[in-house]
This record gives C-alpha cells, structure tokens and sequence, in this order.
C-alpha cells in the first residue's frame, strides 16, 4: 500500500512540466556548466562594483556638499570620488581583458556568450 501510495504521488507533478530556460543547455558537458557559472560570477561582480561605485559617489557628493569650505573633507571627498573612477575603469579593463583572453583560449562564440552584455527592459 505504501509503496503505491508512493508511486502515485511521485508521478503527480503539481507544477507541470519544469524544462530548461530557453539558452540554457540543461544537458551539456561539465565544461559548459563551468563556463556558465564563472560568467555569471563574472556578471554579479560586476554588478555589484556598478553598486558599490554609485554608493561611494553619492557619499562623496553627501561629504562635498556638506564640507562646508573645510580643505580636508573637500580632499577626502574628492579623492573618494577618483577613487570610485578609477575602481570603475579597473572592473571596465577587467571586463575587457576577460573577453580577450576568452576570445584566444576558447574562439569567439564562446567568450561572446560569457560576456555577452545584454540589457533587460520593456
């Protein structure tokens, strides 16, 4: 009875079928999987860099504003401020030089899907 019991609600999917996003190789090689992974590792930290810079620019621009003619907070604030430019151009370069060496290692259709920058919207 048990064992029935089991079978019966095993093959009673209350969600359907579940396939693969479309673009996703739900059957590929580890290699792919890999691939995929450290892209979108690549991706997050991308992001969160963006994020991070728009912080430190809204807290430079906080502390430039409220400085009130003091020269070492309009310094402090002015080095956070190129500081976070240059952050920028560093994950930018990074980028770039990721693509580039993907591009030599593993031919073009591969480091293209890796670092394919797409921008989601209406």
């Amino acid at each position: 009875m048990f064992v029935y019991l089991i079978s019966v609600v095993s093959a009673y999917n209350p969600f359907g079928q579940i396939s693969a996003p479309i673009g996703v190789d739900a059957y590929g090689g580890a290699f792919v999987n890999f691939g995929s992974f450290v892209a979108n590792i690549i991706r997050v930290a991308i992001v969160v860099a963006g994020i991070y810079a728009v912080i430190n620019f809204v807290l430079a621009g906080y502390g430039f504003m409220s400085a009130g003619g003091d020269p070492k907070k309009i310094a402090d604030a002015s080095t956070k401020i190129w500081q976070s430019l240059i952050g920028l151009v560093l994950v930018a370069g990074s980028f770039a030089i990721g693509m580039i060496i993907s591009r030599i290692l593993f031919g073009p259709g591969y480091a293209t899907a890796i670092f394919a920058i797409r921008v989601f919207g209406p």
